[in-house]
């Protein structure tokens, strides 16, 4: 492709450990390139992730800069932009009481039946995001090595994803980070984030670059290249920070 005029990430995994603050390696690269595109981040993740994780790293990246930066948590369900101050939501989809009971619900009954409720895990297993619930296998604050250990197949996050989304059909139920399930309005996965963006932008889809983790059919970030994003499939931030050293020599 020619330059992009966008570059686009996932977050946990991609440009840092899960739920992990960004390197500081990465936090450079990050604000080399906001000096010379546009840059989004779009995750499962709730805003208070980005904001710890990445916003609060950037230090010393001017207001010019952060201006061009586009955050969209929870799959692009909310959508925050820089005013000269701070980061401020420009949309966010809440769920219904009505639809986040059922999601809570039909996620704890379902892990139980097929022995995915864990009993001692590491913080809530289930999280209200407001636009989106997750449910995080071993809990918010598992330990990544944990994490990675617990479904290295994918079988049991399809299993429960599955089960939850038969009794869940107006919301969109789908398998994230490597052990979570998110729930948002049905229709809205990243895709409809990337779809946004470009919308609010003006920048084409095709002249944007995305780097993600889960580019694989059922991976979270699917539709993303499905939409017809030109994409970068990565293994962790290290390789994302070595892509990105060779994408800033071009720009």
């Amino acid at each position: 492709m020619t330059t992009p005029a966008l570059v686009a990430f996932d977050l946990d995994d991609t440009l840092a450990p899960s739920k992990s603050a960004i390197d500081p390696r990465i936090a450079d690269l990050l604000r080399a390139l906001l000096r010379r595109v546009d840059v989004a981040i779009i995750s499962g993740g709730n805003e208070q992730q980005f904001r710890s994780q990445v916003v609060s790293r950037l230090g010393d990246a001017d207001a010019a800069d952060l201006a061009r930066l586009h955050l969209l948590p929870t799959c692009g369900t909310r959508y925050l932009r820089h005013d000269g101050v701070e980061f401020v939501p420009l949309y966010a989809h809440d769920l219904t009481d009505e639809e986040k009971t059922a999601a809570l619900t039909a996620l704890r009954e379902e892990a139980s039946r097929l022995g995915l409720w864990e009993e001692k895990p590491w913080g809530d297993i289930l999280e209200d995001r407001g636009s989106q619930i997750t449910f995080s296998a071993l809990g918010q604050k598992a330990p990544v090595d944990a994490k990675h250990d617990w479904d290295p197949t994918g079988a049991k996050r399809l299993a429960l994803r599955d089960a939850v989304a038969a009794r869940l059909p107006g919301l969109e139920v789908r398998a994230g980070g490597s052990t979570s399930i998110d729930i948002t309005r049905a229709g809205i996965d990243k895709a409809y984030g990337m779809t946004e963006l470009a919308e609010r932008t003006g920048i084409p889809l095709a002249s944007m670059l995305f780097y993600g983790d889960r580019l694989d059919e059922g991976g979270n970030d699917y539709p993303v290249l499905a939409l017809g994003v030109p994409s970068v499939a990565v293994e962790g931030w290290e390789d994302t920070a070595d892509k990105l050293d060779a994408l800033l020599s071009t720009l």
